[in-house]
């Protein structure tokens, strides 16, 4: 079942031909999807993405939770808001509990979510039950998003006739298809029948320092906490462990071989099982 709470104002895109729709929201009300029964737990995509990535996941996870999966802010079909730091989508997490009368929830986030999920359970440690972290440290990354939104921002897609021709340009400038086909999936045709982006390109690049800032909090996190890393990525190295486990006592780490940053994309039965298997413990 999909939940939409339309809390917002459209306004006109702005004039810059990148299809980019400005939205002001009373409140942060989070578009999500819902699925299954059970104790709640809450999934959070990274950068770029949005709830649907997670569909396959939380199918699963479903047997045994009740799993939300919102659209982060400036994402899928989320309010779009000038302001994105982590203090701001951990807020987005409280009011989302608060909205729904969720007392304590289990937080699992991948990348850009995965540092929203830490900066929830350190601020709020009461709220969250189990905490898991996909392909992400707390530490601060240096800018490497740039040259992404760039293309995103440049590419005219309101002149766009076709999500080939779309496709075609983005992999002029990016190179990679696997990548260009993610960044696609947050293409649409506004009422008028013209290609838009969901995303908040503006916003993102202007908050890119930002999304790459450490992540800190009022207290630690002392309840379980399990850190999952791909061997093929970067993000997690071994040296990243001491600062992790100052904010999160009780974390540990597992590590799926033979995957990158896309873990849950490239072993999602691996990677489910993980979860399973952390979450069983009591």
């Amino acid at each position: 079942m999909k939940h939409l709470v339309p809390m917002r104002k459209m306004l006109p895109s702005n004039a810059s031909g990148n299809g980019n729709h400005r939205e002001i929201a009373n409140t942060m009300k989070l578009y999500h999807q819902k699925l299954g029964e059970g104790p709640p737990l809450i999934i959070l995509h990274g950068l770029f993405g949005s709830s649907d990535n997670w569909l396959g996941i939380a199918k699963v996870l479903a047997e045994q939770y009740t799993v939300f999966l919102p659209d982060q802010r400036n994402h899928g079909r989320s309010p779009h808001s000038p302001s994105f730091a982590y203090a701001d989508l951990a807020g987005d997490i409280r009011e989302f509990l608060e909205d729904f009368s969720l007392k304590r929830v289990v937080l699992l986030g991948h990348s850009m979510g995965g540092k929203t999920t830490m900066k929830f359970a350190l601020d709020y440690p009461l709220k969250v039950d189990k905490l898991i972290v996909a392909d992400i440290a707390p530490k601060a990354y240096p800018l490497h998003h740039d040259k992404t939104v760039e293309a995103l921002q440049t590419l005219p897609v309101t002149q766009m006739q076709s999500r080939k021709e779309a496709e075609a340009e983005l992999l002029q400038q990016i190179g990679d298809m696997a990548t260009v086909k993610f960044l696609l999936k947050n293409l649409e045709r506004d009422e008028s029948g013209k290609f838009r982006w969901r995303l908040n390109v503006d916003g993102i690049c202007a908050n890119l320092q930002a999304i790459g800032a450490a992540v800190s909090g009022y207290n630690t996190f002392d309840h379980p906490a399990l850190f999952i890393r791909g061997s093929a990525s970067n993000y997690v190295q071994d040296e990243d462990w001491p600062a992790i486990r100052e904010l999160f006592p009780q974390a540990q780490m597992k590590t799926i071989e033979g995957a990158s940053h896309w873990l849950h994309v490239e072993q999602p039965q691996e990677f489910v099982k993980v979860v399973q298997t952390f979450l069983a413990k009591r």
